[in-house]
């Protein structure tokens, strides 16, 4: 009974001390920049924005530019991760997450197509590019699940072949579209490479709301995706309807992808590390894996993102290319630490 109080508490204290890093990134990322800015500076722009008082350009820097792009890496960053959980339960495979899979190659399709047909039109790319993204996932990890199936089940190792396979194919098809069109090319190239340049508040209200709605199932449903880590047969004996429930996760985990890749381009390795490594802290229970997954994806990605502003300013680097150096490595030792055991 100790010990069972003591690993209750432990976990409480992992959920609190991921909630206030987040905090500490989100107020890091808001303060360092090109134009360096104190707390003080930031509270009181928040207030007198809040207050509709006078603004001066600082308070534009801050409200209008930095807090919307931190805000919306930490929603990025959380939806990956909380993809890559939703994905790992479901295919009951530790490397599985919305990049390796292929299924941020299918959104970022979708999203290109959604790019070239709209332009530059405004409520086209508000709208009309993350519904080409969650099309685009939804596709893709249909045909991936499909192509990895033997006599009615997921192999793993299938599952990561035909992953990597579709996501060369889509993102061979995607160049070949920006060859087409190549008035677009320059902006899709950087926003294929990851990146929140574009950042706004009104790209924080769709990815919030696409994520608010993706999230509903695992935090509803996080005792089936517990009973799902036993095998299709045993959830099913268990009262689970496994085959109905595993469109609804798929729908879920493809809709917060969308959210995330329609408005960020390709951002890797974000949902295979996080969710890992919660998970190594907390163990399997989704109760607590899901919120702290999530909350760590937002860490990481906020954190990512500053790096990126600021390592070689005022050049940018796109925020891809600073997952991809920690990603890269990490899921070669899980690789190893599989082959191992």
């Amino acid at each position: 009974m100790h010990a069972t109080a003591t690993s209750a508490t432990r976990r409480r204290l992992t959920l609190v001390g991921l909630a206030v890093t987040l905090v500490a990134v989100v107020i890091a990322g808001i303060a360092f920049g090109a134009v360096p800015v104190s707390v003080a500076d930031i509270l009181g722009a928040i207030q007198r924005a809040l207050g509709g008082a006078e603004r001066s350009a600082a308070d534009a820097l801050i409200v209008d530019l930095r807090l919307p792009r931190v805000l919306l890496a930490g929603l990025v960053g959380a939806s990956l991760a909380l993809a890559g959980v939703l994905y790992q339960a479901l295919f009951k495979n530790p490397l599985a997450d919305p990049y390796i899979l292929g299924v941020s190659s299918g959104a970022g399709l979708g999203a290109t197509l959604a790019l070239v047909a709209v332009g530059t039109a405004y409520a086209g790319r508000a709208f009309g590019v993350p519904a080409g993204a969650f099309t685009g996932a939804l596709l893709t990890i249909a045909l991936v699940v499909r192509l990895a199936s033997r006599g009615g089940r997921v192999e793993p190792t299938s599952l990561l072949l035909a992953g990597v396979a579709i996501s060369y194919t889509l993102a061979a098809v995607t160049s070949f579209i920006m060859v087409v069109f190549r008035s677009s090319m320059a902006s899709v190239v950087f926003w294929m490479m990851g990146g929140l340049t574009s950042a706004s508040w009104e790209y924080v209200g769709v990815v919030g709301g696409m994520l608010a709605l993706g999230a509903l199932v695992p935090l509803l449903y996080a005792r089936e995706l517990d009973i799902m880590l036993l095998g299709d047969e045993r959830a099913g004996q268990l009262g689970v309807n496994v085959e109905r429930f595993k469109l609804v996760v798929l729908a879920s985990a493809s809709l917060v992808v969308a959210g995330a890749v329609s408005v960020s381009g390709l951002i890797g390795f974000v949902g295979l590390m996080t969710p890992h490594m919660t998970r190594l802290v907390l163990g399997p229970d989704h109760r607590l894996l899901v919120p702290a997954s999530a909350l760590a994806g937002a860490i990481v990605m906020v954190a990512a993102d500053l790096v990126a502003r600021i390592v070689l300013a005022p050049v940018e680097i796109p925020v891809g290319i600073v997952t991809a150096v920690l990603g890269g490595p990490f899921f070669v030792w899980l690789l190893v630490r599989g082959e191992r055991r």
